[in-house]
Order: C-alpha cells, then sequence, then structure tokens
C-alpha cells in the first residue's frame, strides 16, 4: 500500500511539473536585418522558461483528416513523411555496412554473416514496430528514456537515456575520424587532424539550420545510399553471373572455398556487435517522433520500411558480398584500421572485378555515409540531453531551445564532443579512443531491449486499466510476442559477447579485451543503481502506470475505424503491402 501511494505521489509531482510547463510556443517573428534576426534566433524561445518534451495540441474543424497542426514546445514540428521515410529507409546504412561487414566476414566467414544480420534484422524489425506503436500514442523527445522512465522504472529510464546520448556523443568523433581515413584513399599528404577540422565545421553548419537541415541533409544522403546499394546489388548480381570484364562464373565458389563459416561457435557471436553496429541508428525514427508534422501517420509509414530495408539492402548485398569475396582476402585483414575504406568489401568486390572507376565512386558514397551518421549523432545525443534535462535527469542548461526550435546547449555539447577525434593524431590517441568507444559498445543492445521491454509493460498497463486494442492507431504486427522475441533476442547477444569478453576470439583471456568489449555493462549499471538510491525511484505496475501524460487525444475511435473500413475495402495485396510498407 505504501508503495503504491508512492507511485501516485511520484506521478503526481511529475505530470504537475510537466503541466505548469505546457505554453503555447507562439510569437511574433520580430523584423529588422539579417544579422539581427540571426542573432534573435539563438534567444531562447519565449515559450516557456523550461521547454517541455510534453506536447501542445491544437485542434480545429480542419482537423478532420487529422492533419493537425501541432508542436512540442521549443522543439518544432518540421519533419515531414518524406524525411522519416529516407531516414527510416537509409538513414542508419553507414561504415558498419560498407567497412565493418568487412571485419566481420573475415572473423566469420559468408555464412555467419548472413545469419548474425538476419538475427539482428528480426531482432530489429520487431523493435522498430514495437516503437512505431508506442511513439504513435506518445510521440515526445527523447522517446526511448521517457518511456523507459514511464513503464519500467525512472531509474532505468535515466540510464538508458544517458547511455544513448553518451553513445551518440562518442560516435560523434569517431565518425570525423572515419571521414578522414576514407579521405586517405585518394591521398595521404594531408594531416587527418586538417580533415576532422572541415567536417566538423561543415557539421556544425548543417545543426545551424536545425531540424529541417537534419531532415534535408538526410533525405539527400539517404537517398544516394539507397541508389548506391541498390546499384552495388545489381552490379552484383553480374558479377557473380560471370558478366564482368573477367567474364569469370562465381556463383558459391567461395561458400565453398574457404567455406560458408571460420573460427565456429566464436565466429558467429564475434560478429553479433558488428551488426549491431550497421543496424543502430534505426530507432531515430522514434526519437523524431516529437519533430514529426503528424505522427500518426508518419510514424508507421515510415518503420514499416524497415522490413524492405533488411531484407534488401543488407541481406541481399551481404549475401553478394560473400559471393564475390573470400573471407580469407588478405585485404580484409591487412586494413590499417577498423574504418579503412580501403578494406571496405564493396570496393573490395568492384576492384577485384577490374573495373576501375566504380570503386573511387563507392568511397566518395562510404564518405557521405559518414557524414550522415555523424550529423544524426549530434541529432541524437542533443535531443535525448535535451529530453533527460526536462525529466530532471540532466543539468537545466540542456533546456535552452532557441526559437528556431534548436536545443542549442545540447548541440554545443555535441560538437565540443567532436574535438575528441584530435586525440588519433597523438601517439596514444589510438588506445585512449579504443577504450571511449568500448564505453558505447553494447549501447545498442540496451537501447533495443528496453523499447521491447516497454512495449511489454504498456499493453499490459493498457489492458489492465480497461483500454482495448481497437482504440490504437497503429498495432506492431507481432503484438507483445514480437517484443518478447526482440527483448530475448537481445539478452542473447549479450550473453554471447559476455562469452565472447571472457574468451577473446585471437587471443587468451585477459581482463584489457574483457572490459574492452564489456565496460558498458557496469557504466549502465553504475547509471542506475546510484539513480535508483538517490531518487527512490518506484518499479512500475501495469495498473498504476500513466497512460495520460502526453498521450495523442486527438486519435478518436471515429478516425481510426474509419481508416481500419478503408483499408478493409481494398484487395488483398495492397492490404499486405500497407502491412510492411
Amino acid at each position: 500500500m505504501s508503495s503504491a501511494t508512492n507511485l501516485d505521489e511520484y506521478w503526481t509531482d511529475v505530470n504537475d511539473d510537466m503541466q505548469t510547463r505546457i505554453i503555447p510556443t507562439t510569437y511574433t517573428n520580430e523584423k529588422g536585418n539579417l544579422c539581427q534576426r540571426m542573432f534573435d534566433s539563438f534567444k531562447r524561445a519565449p515559450s516557456s522558461t523550461s521547454a517541455s518534451y510534453e506536447m501542445k495540441v491544437t485542434t480545429s474543424e480542419e482537423d478532420h483528416n487529422d492533419e493537425v497542426k501541432q508542436e512540442s514546445n521549443g522543439l518544432q514540428r518540421k519533419l515531414k513523411s518524406r524525411h522519416l521515410q529516407m531516414i527510416a529507409i537509409g538513414g542508419s546504412i553507414g561504415t558498419g555496412l560498407f567497412v565493418g561487414s568487412g571485419l566481420a566476414l573475415a572473423s566469420s566467414g559468408p555464412g555467419a554473416l548472413i545469419l548474425d544480420f538476419s538475427i539482428i534484422g528480426v531482432m530489429l524489425f520487431n523493435v522498430c514496430m514495437a516503437l512505431g506503436e508506442l511513439s504513435v500514442v506518445f510521440p515526445v523527445s527523447g522517446s526511448f528514456a521517457a518511456h523507459s522512465s514511464r513503464f519500467l522504472d525512472p531509474a532505468w529510464g535515466f540510464a538508458m537515456g544517458w547511455n544513448y546520448a553518451i553513445g551518440w556523443l562518442l560516435i560523434m568523433p569517431l565518425e570525423l575520424t572515419a571521414a578522414g581515413l576514407v579521405i586517405n584513399y585518394w591521398t595521404t599528404s594531408i594531416n587527418i587532424a586538417v580533415w576532422i577540422t572541415i567536417f566538423l565545421i561543415a557539421l556544425l553548419i548543417i545543426n545551424l539550420f536545425g531540424v529541417r537541415g537534419y531532415g534535408e541533409i538526410e533525405f539527400v544522403i539517404s537517398l544516394i545510399k539507397v541508389i548506391g546499394v541498390v546499384g552495388f546489388i545489381i552490379l552484383g548480381i553480374v558479377l557473380v553471373f560471370g558478366g564482368g570484364p573477367k567474364h569469370e562464373y562465381l556463383g558459391g565458389k567461395y561458400w565453398r572455398d574457404p567455406g560458408a563459416f571460420a573460427n565456429g561457435f566464436k565466429g558467429i557471436c564475434s560478429t553479433f556487435v558488428v551488426a549491431a553496429f550497421a543496424f543502430s541508428g534505426t530507432e531515430l525514427v522514434g526519437l523524431a517522433a516529437a519533430e514529426a508534422d503528424n505522427p500518426r501517420k508518419t510514424i508507421p509509414q515510415a518503420t514499416k520500411q524497415v522490413f524492405w530495408r533488411i531484407l534488401i539492402f543488407y541481406i541481399g548485398s551481404l549475401t553478394l558480398i560473400g559471393c564475390l569475396i573470400p573471407y580469407t582476402s588478405p585485404r580484409l585483414l591487412n586494413k590499417s584500421s577498423d574504418y579503412d575504406a580501403s578494406a571496405s568489401p564493396f570496393v573490395i568486390a568492384i576492384e577485384d572485378a577490374g573495373i576501375s572507376v566504380l570503386p573511387s565512386i563507392f568511397n566518395a558514397l562510404i564518405l557521405c555515409a559518414v557524414l550522415s551518421v555523424g550529423n544524426s549523432s549530434v541529432y541524437g545525443a542533443s535531443r535525448t540531453l535535451c529530453a533527460l534535462a526536462e525529466n530532471g535527469q540532466a543539468p537545466k542548461i540542456f533546456t535552452y531551445i532557441d526559437r528556431k526550435g534548436r536545443p542549442l546547449s545540447a548541440v554545443v555539447l555535441s560538437m565540443l564532443f567532436g574535438f575528441v577525434a584530435y586525440i588519433n593524431c597523438a601517439e596514444v590517441g589510438s588506445k585512449v579512443f579504443h577504450w571511449l568507444l568500448a564505453m558505447g559498445g553494447l549501447s545498442s543492445f540496451f537501447t533495443w531491449g528496453s523499447i521491447c521491454a516497454c512495449h511489454i509493460m504498456f499493453r499490459l498497463a493498457w489492458k489492465a486499466q480497461g483500454h482495448t486494442l481497437d482504440e490504437l492507431a497503429f498495432l506492431a504486427p507481432f503484438g507483445v510476442w514480437g517484443s518478447i522475441i526482440g527483448l530475448v533476442l537481445n539478452i542473447l547477444c549479450l550473453v554471447a559477447q559476455f562469452y565472447l569478453a571472457v574468451f577473446p576470439l585471437d587471443s587468451s583471456p585477459n581482463a584489457e579485451e574483457f572490459f574492452q568489449a564489456y565496460i558498458a555493462v557496469p557504466f549502465i549499471l553504475v547509471f542506475y543503481i546510484v539513480w535508483k538510491v538517490w531518487k527512490k525511484t518506484p518499479f512500475m505496475r501495469p495498473s498504476t502506470i500513466d497512460l495520460d501524460t502526453g498521450r495523442r487525444q486527438i486519435d478518436t475511435q471515429q478516425l481510426i475505424d474509419e481508416e481500419r473500413a478503408e483499408r478493409m475495402a481494398w484487395p488483398r495485396w495492397k492490404r499486405i503491402y500497407d502491412t510492411l510498407c
């Protein structure tokens, strides 16, 4: 009884605090010269002194088709459907696929490569469907931390929020370094620090345009990446069947000799983390829900694109890579770093076919992908930090949102982390850098597992509090069971990584290898335990979970029924297509 009372008091305080901060964000546009307007745009949005991640919803007679005009306090709803569609399809295609897959191929073989990416793909499909359902009902900024705090435990939300933010903060310098290494494919006469500086300035300029700038850049670069991967798949099919300059039929030659698997069970385990890194960023669609102009329609459309991206861009392209390159290729094993673009299996496959121009074109594509992920890292870290600050889980300075909807303090911190990339210019830089990256090594598994757990608890709470599934505008195709499968697969991947941390692939057990592989776990546990003890946060129960704060009330039963009746009138093929697309 005492626990239930504490729980109610906890959420009452939080809700009261949030409601006092929900103030209309309208203000008059100040006229003046260009410099003055630019200067004024950096001032705090006058809507509130502390911009909440909850939303103000305004309705009118024009809202019949659910084209509502809504915005979060401070953060602006400027992401269109096309932005979210391309972010979902190609947003996270980057060095993990283009370069990291080469490391995975060399350590595990083509069979294990396809197996591991398929397992992570199944897991991620269920994660994205669960996230889509949650984000349509609760389209709030910093959704992962907010959902974990609401449905699991505020202390776990605190740990997950900081885990996610720090993961993106550390990816920023990694991608800047990777961009410099990609340039080395063409020239090594210029110090990498010069390229780091150029790309850091480029990312700063992009983020000065706010969420619209992020959306437009991601739209263009994602489109380039999608065209590049589709082009490679077409080229790969031609090469496998002997249509290249050498006219050599390959078929499944390299699956037989040297074989489909390398290094046995350890090889399979070693590829899980590479696959997770390749897929990381997919969940950004959920993070962007608070800045989407119509989340009820755009979020489901975007999340369903994940199915095609997994099937075509990952499984399709990597199957061809396994047919074009043997896992014993010296170029896969003798690369200068984990982000050496010359060791990209895509580039190697094209060069081995005797095609002279395409490798440079594909390297330019890899460079675009690297900058795209760097851009996403600023967006992901800044929005998560802003949401944490709004929940009182980060310094209040990160709640500063200017008149253009930019969480300015959080963006500045993200950009400052870019200077960590200069560590690579020092002799000890490589070792320091690897330890920093190890802190975020398992970040994705914890984030994805938490999303699945939140969806399970949401469904339990929805039922316990008298609601029905008919009230939800979007349902995850496999429901709770899909989230259970996703959660179990995340746990199994963490177990596999623990096994590999204790028994490394190419060396005997040692403390350094263990902590580099698994330091993220004690790091997260420390965050959770400290916040749990300090704030004495309650565990959430289905009967007492808050299902009202931040929920989109405009999803009326009438609108949902009309849309479902319209879909039922479609032919079967169109309903199947709509389910997947």
